[in-house]
């Protein structure tokens, strides 16, 4: 559970109501992450399980950019000097920050602004709604320093969300997707200018907080665990998920307030 005074080391972390927002906090070298980030965004995600007064998440850039990935001085020159088991506790570790966000029941959006590239990249692909500036460019640009495209489940996630091909090229090349090809591509929902989006954001993840958030956690994990099912498997495991909705008092109240010709009011529950 995140306490309401809570206060990270390595990243700022702000509440509008229940949303929270994420800032990685080193505009200077365009944001990029540490060991130490790492894993503390991979602790935070995983509280957030346990953390009721949260609702959504907005993940924001900082300085006009999202993130640099891996920073090359504290992370990549080290790496150099690890043996095996060092390396894969670390390559575990960064999967660990996205197996976090996708286990936990909140929906993510992402604010994607500037350099989004390598780790970044995956902090955004990780999330379920990414809105972007046309100054956004984002990378999978792991082949650049030498290392496969298939980090952090990369090889896994991308395709789904941009297609086979589309990923094949990305990840192979380390190239740069543009802001318009991100949105023609279906990476991003939507571009938005840079100096609203991260307000409008912030209005998406209030209005998501607003709705049944108990059932949003359950379509979060639907959409995560039938990528393996077959479609036979897929709707009865959804028959079982919207049984159990329909025990919520949130069903209860819209449909009170559907009689009585009014809005719900969800409470989550």
């Amino acid at each position: 559970m995140i306490a309401a005074d809570f206060k990270p080391r390595h990243f700022s972390w702000q509440r509008e109501g229940t949303v929270a927002i994420i800032r990685l906090t080193r505009p200077d070298r365009k944001n990029p992450l540490t060991f130490e980030s790492y894993a503390e965004l991979r602790d935070t995600f995983r509280a957030l399980v346990y953390t009721d007064d949260v609702k959504t998440v907005v993940f924001a850039a900082s300085g006009g950019n999202f993130c640099s990935g891996g920073d090359v001085h504290e992370i990549i020159k080290p790496l150099l000097d690890r043996d095996m088991k060092g390396l894969l506790a670390f390559t575990r570790m960064t999967g660990d920050l996205i197996k976090a966000m996708r286990n936990c029941p909140q929906p993510i959006v992402s604010a994607v602004d500037g350099v989004c590239v390598g780790a970044g990249a995956m902090i955004a692909l990780a999330s379920d709604i990414r809105l972007g500036t046309p100054e956004a460019k984002t990378a999978f640009l792991f082949t650049r320093v030498g290392l496969a495209g298939c980090d952090m489940g990369a090889c896994a996630m991308l395709p789904r969300v941009i297609g086979q091909g589309r990923a094949s090229e990305l990840l192979f090349s380390g190239r740069t997707m543009s802001a318009e090809e991100g949105e023609r591509w279906g990476f991003f929902n939507r571009l938005v200018p840079g100096e609203a989006i991260e307000k409008e954001a912030i209005a998406l993840a209030t209005t998501l907080a607003a709705g049944p958030t108990f059932a949003h956690g359950i379509t979060k994990t639907q959409l995560n665990q039938e990528w393996s099912m077959s479609l036979e498997q897929a709707i009865e495991a959804e028959a079982q998920a919207q049984a159990i909705c329909m025990q919520t008092a949130d069903f209860g109240r819209a449909y009170e307030a559907f009689a009585a010709k009014q809005r719900p009011v969800f409470k989550g529950d």
